[in-house]
């Protein structure tokens, strides 16, 4: 039964990934508001839904673990081999803007994670409050950004603009399913793992954190495919300043998580990780195979560490 709930899941999140890309897409064009500011904000929310719901549950349950190596976990696979996958299929071009702010802010926000956790080794409600005001400075920025490419561009007209309720409902039924498959996949691969003998923590770190990050390798790589890039790659960096800011944010607001030194190792890893691909986009502003395929190395890499840790 968990293999099967396993392929539903699965067939779920493509579905919804596709559905969810082409009504963002088709919002984009219509308020001419570029394909990057949507993927940094409406898709990387609805893919980060299920990251959202296990590390608040996880909060409210008091396993703080589970939540912060959730959000960390996922982070590191959102930027390793979504990136790296979507990088495979087709260059991913990083634009100037990304490269001077977005990416580096997601770097910072992972440093501040990095700084709150390791003084006294907690998570407490002052640095939620601190993690969601600065998610809150964050969104003005991408509203703020979206008005000034809205009032620069020009409408496309040679694209097709679906009718703006059909829009809304290609978004709401994709990220409601991309929701659904995200949790039904973890689960039954939660309880495959369990079977064969893994802790729980190491499920956390690899199994959670690999099917809570599953809507987002689905989303970028039909948005590469559809050769929506800037959604693909907004997707990736949206969703990892959105689990640290918000979901940890709110997690931490809710019940304050103890840190243990794996945690602060695990962060250290992601900021290296973010510095090394941030290197490899400045080259010629763009992921190319190569360097997708050196990304997926370096995660493999990383998996084994901690299975051996």
């Amino acid at each position: 039964m968990d293999y099967l709930l396993l392929v539903v899941g699965f067939v779920l999140l493509l579905k919804g990934a596709d559905f969810f890309v082409e009504g963002s897409s088709s919002i984009a064009k219509r308020l001419r508001v570029p394909s990057l500011i949507i993927g940094l904000t409406i898709v990387a929310m609805g893919t980060s839904l299920p990251e959202c719901a296990v590390s608040i549950s996880a909060a409210i349950a008091g396993n703080t673990g589970v939540a912060v190596g959730n959000a960390v976990g996922s982070n590191i696979f959102n930027l390793m081999v979504v990136c790296g996958v979507c990088a495979l299929f087709c260059p991913l071009t990083v634009s100037h803007g990304t490269l001077t702010g977005e990416f580096p802010f997601s770097v910072i926000v992972a440093v501040v994670l990095m700084v709150l956790g390791w003084l006294g080794m907690t998570l407490g409600h002052i640095d939620g409050f601190i993690l969601l005001v600065m998610f809150a400075g964050f969104l003005f920025w991408m509203i703020r950004s979206a008005q000034k490419a809205r009032n620069e561009s020009e409408a496309e007209d040679e694209y097709e603009i679906r009718p703006i309720w059909q829009c809304i409902v290609y978004i709401v039924g994709g990220a409601a399913a991309i929701a659904a498959g995200g949790q039904i996949v973890v689960n039954a691969a939660s309880a495959i793992a369990t079977s064969f003998g893994m802790s729980q923590n190491l499920i956390g770190l690899t199994i959670v954190a690999f099917g809570t990050s599953l809507p987002e390798l689905a989303t970028s790589v039909v948005a590469a495919r559809k050769h929506e890039v800037d959604m693909a790659l907004g997707n990736v960096i949206g969703s990892n300043i959105f689990n640290i800011l918000f979901v940890l944010g709110v997690a931490a607001a809710i019940h304050p998580m103890v840190f243990q030194m794996e945690n602060i190792i695990d962060i250290i890893v992601l900021v290296v990780m973010s510095i090394i691909v941030l290197c490899f986009a400045w080259t010629k502003q763009k992921l190319v195979r190569w360097e997708g395929f050196t990304m997926l190395v370096m995660y493999a890499a990383y998996v084994v560490y901690i299975c051996l840790r």
